[in-house]
């Protein structure tokens, strides 16, 4: 048994169905040898993207993978693993290394060395017979406290090698860190003497796939819940104690109950700041709990916190909030779900001119409003892309299944959601997967939707065609008025049928709810589709204090 060959017997081991991938790169052949697909992408970052939909649906438990040929295919690979990183995305990169002998001969790039900034673990093979040991490492770097993507570069030496001996490896477990009880009641008892509690879900949630337990946390308290960008959908947005998500964008009701809120406890959340997220306002009590005790005090003081698993802390919680509050509470909870209500109905009724819009060029929230409408949306996963489709989507896509939104933005790649789409849709093939994007995202990386097509990854692309990068108008005024910089253009249905995908381009708003129920027919039958919405510019957003 050569390297290669130890390292797709690992894969296999591990529960690996498929090797997102881009040659050449010795693992290749080896994983189809023992029926793990390779599916190749038209460009490293859409690979890694891949594996990292794949990752997020999973919850971890289960790794995508990508391989990489040394050199020039694994620095291309950089946007998509940095992506992954700042997801903290639990996601395997086998990269081809140059011989070891010219490791440090300028120029060649070490991937190992490269990338030991934005993975949380990364490590050069030096010989054949460590391979084990250091997959064995890197899934359980993997699967255990914060997640996050692992790199191994192996040079075609070691690939090459004989092992020696029977293969000892057996899958890594996912290892979980209980919270001090002590901590836990302390907790409670901050939560149960505020006037005005607040639940902050982050993404932490989705991996231990506690929505519906957290749903039962803030009907005990009571307290309403709001979630970060990619903690959206931790538990449903219709749900009645939900008041959704933010980038920049949030609803009326987010930003008042925030405002209202005089302990904010933020569970499975590293509480980071950063743009395309929320952030706690000055003047609040904070509850910390996150599994990764690096995180505490890193961007906000916390008054206390709570090291564990999301899942683990969730159930000591409503175990202790048990213990300490007595029955009833009854009018409590549903005061609050009408104020609950009746602040979303305000916030709707405010922005129902753009979502019962007839205009045209479309205006982006009625086709929101319509794939709402038309989809079932428990049967949905679903992700924005970077720019002006991010703004419009996390307010307004109100989702209605815990973990059935793949929220992103710590870092805001234009383009990152073709894979991740893909990967998704690989993880939940039942699933109808949908990534809306715009011309200036699609720009970046619409080659691949024929590896969606090559490959029957039944997604489904919505493109926001507004012919602008209309993001951009602030900074690019001058640039724009003498030279048109901000102009994009396309006709994005022509260019998906030229790469075996079918598509449609809608213009009028009659015609959408049409679309969108032929486009859905067509993934059922398992093929990806393209529907195209020409859309005004729309600078319209969701901001609120």
């Amino acid at each position: 048994m050569k390297g290669a060959e130890v390292i797709a017997e690992i894969l296999k081991r591990e529960g690996t169905e498929f090797l997102s991938c881009y040659p050449r790169n010795p693992v290749i052949e080896p994983c189809a040898a023992i029926d793990i697909r390779p599916i190749l992408c038209r460009q490293e970052r859409v690979g890694v993207g891949i594996a990292d939909g794949y990752s997020r649906i999973k919850r971890g438990k289960r790794n995508g993978v990508f391989a990489a040929q040394a050199g020039p295919g694994i620095e291309n690979a950089f946007p998509g693993i940095a992506q992954a990183y700042s997801e903290n995305v639990p996601l395997l990169v086998i990269s081809g290394g140059l011989p070891l002998a010219r490791q440090y001969v300028r120029p060649v790039f070490r991937a190992a060395e490269v990338y030991r900034a934005v993975t949380k673990w990364s490590a050069l093979a030096h010989n054949v017979q460590e391979l084990p040991d250091l997959m064995r490492r890197g899934y359980h770097a993997m699967r255990s406290g914060k997640p996050g993507p692992v790199l191994i570069e192996v040079p075609d030496e070691v690939f090459d090698a004989e092992f020696n001996g029977p293969l000892d490896y057996r899958p890594v477990p996912v290892q979980r860190t209980a919270p001090d009880p002590a901590a836990v009641k302390k907790a409670v008892e901050m939560l149960l003497a505020a006037k005005h509690p607040l639940l902050w879900a982050g993404q932490g949630v989705h991996y231990a796939e506690a929505g519906d337990r957290l749903a039962a946390l803030a009907e005990m308290l009571p307290a309403p819940v709001v979630a970060t960008n990619p903690g959206k959908s931790a538990i449903p947005d219709s749900h009645p104690l939900a008041l959704g998500s933010a980038t920049r964008s949030r609803s009326k009701a987010f930003a008042d109950f925030m405002k209202k809120s005089d302990v904010v406890m933020a569970i499975g959340s590293s509480l980071t700041i950063t743009n395309f997220g929320p952030s706690v306002p000055p003047g609040k009590t904070i509850i910390h709990s996150t599994n990764d005790a690096s995180d505490i005090n890193k961007d906000y003081r916390a008054d206390h916190a709570v090291v564990g698993d999301a899942g683990l802390v969730i159930d000591a919680l409503i175990a202790e909030v048990s213990k300490q509050k007595g029955p009833g509470g009854g009018n409590a909870l549903a005061s609050l779900k009408e104020e609950v209500a009746a602040g979303k109905k305000a916030w709707l009724d405010e922005w129902a001119k753009f979502l019962n819009s007839d205009e045209m060029p479309l205006n982006q929230y009625r086709v929101i409003r319509d794939m709402m409408r038309t989809l079932d949306r428990d049967n949905v996963i679903i992700t924005h892309d970077s720019g002006s489709p991010r703004e419009q989507m996390i307010p307004f896509w109100e989702t209605t299944a815990p973990g059935s939104y793949m929220g992103w933005g710590k870092s805001t790649q234009l383009g990152y959601g073709l894979g991740i789409t893909m990967g998704a849709k690989l993880a939940a093939p039942k699933r109808l997967c949908i990534n809306v994007m715009g011309d200036a995202a699609i720009g970046m990386t619409g080659m691949d939707i024929e590896t969606a097509a090559r490959n029957r990854i039944a997604i489904l692309t919505v493109v926001f065609n507004n012919g602008v990068m209309g993001a951009e108008r602030d900074v690019l005024k001058i640039s724009d008025a003498k030279y048109g910089a901000m102009t994009v253009g396309g006709n994005y249905t022509k260019v998906a049928e030229g790469l075996n995908v079918a598509a449609a381009r809608v213009e009028k708003p009659a015609a959408i709810v049409g679309a969108i129920k032929d486009a859905v027919a067509v993934t059922e039958k398992g093929a990806p589709f393209l529907l195209e919405f020409v859309v005004k510019e729309g600078r319209d957003f969701s901001r609120y204090t």
